[in-house]
């Protein structure tokens, strides 16, 4: 029985900065930003915007009244959590009008998040064969105003559909994982920004990435030749890009220069909003499907998940026959042009105005264009609209 990814959705807020304007605001060369890390925009979440109200914008983008009534689990993966108890999954839930008798729970390991949920669908469904799961990973990724990590941050949601006989791709059985307790990056409770060795990080990752990807082909009995494309976690691009170039060095020139070609199309829309966390990889995904000309049915997708302190993962995929029906006709390169710009002055004061443990406080949220909304906190209690 195949199953994987039916369809997949995507959503971010309608504001942006430009990564040359920050440059400029912190006396930088842009291009540190622009060709150092590889990213030409930061999305700007506005305090009426979450995890839950991304997510929800997100899955509502993709599903029907009939997926509606075969979803039987949903799995949010983030590390953005709103609760310490409560999983983000209820209040999605209930948005989008999701039938009472489901499981909701929330996953957190870093940015591996959304891939440990994809797996627990996908295991899910392989016992439930006629029901469908929903997965999200959404993130507000925050490193702090003029902290080193400011220009890899941003935020969105990714929401797929797993399911049998999917639409868009059927993962292989085969995986490698590998897990080791290191401190490259965290956020200790009570701190709404996290805290990070980059330069160590940057290392692991790859270090990671040469045991997951060595034990695949290994165990998988494939080469670099095998696949059509390479996807990997993008913190920020330039990060995949050095992924990239460690595994074609073991490939031909021609190998080299066509996984080269489809990475240029799957880090697209990342370039254009900055880091999503757990929704990285799927968002680079998002980006191939949705720009690469090249790209076709019958092509195997390998991808490289990875999430700080630490967890990795590579697996693969098989493209099918329509996998352009997944994306139910969203033009995402339309919607990111259409976002507003920022300037660096309100991307700081939209940045300082989260909320986050407070007793109670109202939103105005008339601005916001987005179709479901963080109105404030009541008691401690969130409150959402739905439009």
């Amino acid at each position: 029985m195949k199953i994987g990814i039916d369809k997949i959705g995507f959503a971010t807020s309608d504001l942006y900065l430009d990564m040359v304007d920050l440059a400029k605001a912190r006396q930088v060369d842009p291009n540190k930003y622009l060709i150092g890390i590889g990213q030409n925009k930061m999305a700007v979440i506005r305090p009426t915007q979450d995890i839950v109200t991304m997510a929800a914008s997100a899955a509502n983008r993709i599903l029907t009244e009939d997926d509606k009534a075969k979803i039987s689990y949903v799995i949010f993966a983030t590390e953005s959590g709103i609760d310490n108890s409560k999983a983000a999954a209820i209040y999605l839930a209930k948005l989008l009008g999701l039938s009472k008798n489901i499981r909701t729970i929330e996953i957190k390991q870093a940015c591996y998040g959304a891939t440990a949920a994809l797996q627990l669908a996908k295991g899910y469904v392989s016992l439930n064969s006629t029901n469908k799961v929903l997965v999200l990973g959404a993130d507000n990724a925050r490193y702090g105003i003029k902290t080193p990590g400011e220009p890899t941050q941003g935020g969105g949601a990714v929401a797929m559909i797993v399911s049998a006989s999917p639409t868009i791709l059927e993962l292989e059985e085969q995986t490698s994982a590998y897990s080791e307790e290191i401190m490259d990056f965290w956020r200790p409770l009570g701190h709404s920004e996290a805290l990070v060795d980059g330069k160590y990080s940057s290392g692991v990752y790859l270090d990671f990435l040469k045991k997951v990807w060595g034990e695949h082909i290994e165990k998988a009995g494939l080469q670099l030749q095998d696949y059509g494309a390479l996807l990997f976690h993008l913190p920020y691009t330039k990060m995949g890009l050095k992924g990239l170039r460690q595994v074609i060095e073991q490939g031909s020139i021609a190998d080299g220069t066509r996984l080269t070609r489809e990475f240029e199309y799957a880090r697209y829309f990342n370039k254009e909003v900055g880091n999503l966390y757990t929704g990285s990889l799927y968002l680079s995904l998002l980006s191939l499907l949705a720009n690469s000309p090249t790209i076709k049915s019958g092509d195997r997708l390998g991808l490289f998940s990875y999430g700080s302190g630490a967890q990795a993962e590579f697996f693969s995929g098989i493209l099918q026959t329509n996998y352009k029906d997944g994306l139910v006709g969203i033009d995402y390169n339309d919607l990111l042009a259409r976002r507003q710009s920022v300037s660096v002055a309100e991307y700081e004061q939209f940045f300082e105005s989260h909320i986050f443990d407070v007793e109670k406080r109202e939103l105005e949220y008339q601005n916001d264009p987005a179709d479901f909304i963080f109105t404030g906190v009541t008691e401690y209690k969130r409150k959402y609209l739905s439009r």
